[in-house]
């Protein structure tokens, strides 16, 4: 008799559950009759995909669906878009293999922002049936101490980068919207990417109000589908920087969330940003960042 015989079904699932890895999981259905019954079970899933299929077309990357996003924004009503309308499926199509998804999650192939030489932008943004909160942080590379002079000659462009991220964190809540309406067990949905450049956040309650919004507003569904993205809500940004560190934070959040002021409005910073990237490499930095004066920032919806 295999060894494998001898263990019971919640032990190997709990084996596959440590594997998560789609391809692998998929050559496991190969192995036996048993693991091809098995495998379709397994609810903590990672997604690493190479690119982005349509429907349309093979050749389609995420980056065209966030420039034909910059153009609507910029034009908001062309007579023609710039770029043709795509649907993207394949995260879906692989991921109706699996019936009892509960964490997911999704790894693309790249960052999302063009931005110039030197500038390193991160960001970290939660979803639920729009952007709730979005944490960003960036900072340029080889910087020679005179940053006042220099922030206050490229505050536009970093308010560019800001909105740049913002909609990067939209495309990739539109991107997986088929998946979160077909599994419904789905607890968590996590979208990052190889460059480590951003994070989308969806837990229960988010994925619970995305279902109920759309099952309630069909036509927000369709101007997502002519956008190329979830709609970013009315947000309010306190913005900090840093002269010695040449870097800025922006913590955003979606009006409808509410936000407060003063020591409050720090406190929920100070959580939301070290939740963020407290635990990685730019934890020092975005603790003395937290320290700095914040400037408020309100942006409309687009």
């Amino acid at each position: 008799m295999d060894g494998f015989d001898q263990l019971p079904d919640s032990l190997i699932l709990l084996i596959f559950n440590s594997v998560s890895d789609v391809k692998s999981l998929i050559r496991c259905r190969s192995v036996s009759k048993r693991f091809n019954s098995l495998v379709p079970q397994t609810d903590s899933i990672l997604l690493k995909i190479d690119r982005v299929i349509s429907s349309e077309s093979d050749s389609d990357s995420l980056f065209l669906t966030l420039l034909k996003s910059f153009f609507n924004f910029i034009l908001p009503k062309p007579t023609q878009s710039p770029l043709p309308n795509r649907t993207h499926t394949y995260p879906a199509q692989i991921l109706s293999r699996f019936q009892r998804i509960r964490e997911l999650h999704v790894e693309l192939p790249a960052g999302d922002l063009q931005l110039e030489k030197g500038t390193v932008v991160k960001w970290r943004a939660e979803f639920g049936e729009t952007l709730k909160t979005c944490v960003i942080f960036g900072f340029r590379l080889g910087h020679d101490g005179n940053y006042e002079t220099e922030f206050a000659g490229g505050l536009k462009r970093r308010v560019m980068w800001t909105i740049s991220a913002l909609m990067a964190a939209s495309v990739r809540h539109f991107l997986l919207r088929e998946v979160v309406r077909e599994h419904k067990g789905m607890e968590e949905l996590v979208i990052t990417d190889r460059e480590g450049e951003g994070e989308v956040v969806m837990e229960e309650q988010g994925l619970r109000e995305w279902r109920e919004a759309r099952e309630s507003h069909v036509r927000v569904e369709e101007e997502e589908e002519e956008r190329g993205r979830t709609v970013v809500p009315s947000v309010r940004m306190r913005m900090r920087h840093e002269p010695r560190l040449g870097a800025t934070l922006v913590v955003a959040r979606a009006v409808k969330d509410g936000t407060h002021n003063g020591r409050e409005a720090d406190v929920e910073d100070a959580d939301l940003a070290v939740r963020a990237f407290g635990n990685g490499v730019y934890g020092d930095a975005v603790r003395e960042l937290l320290k700095a004066r914040s400037y408020l920032l309100e942006m409309n919806s687009f």
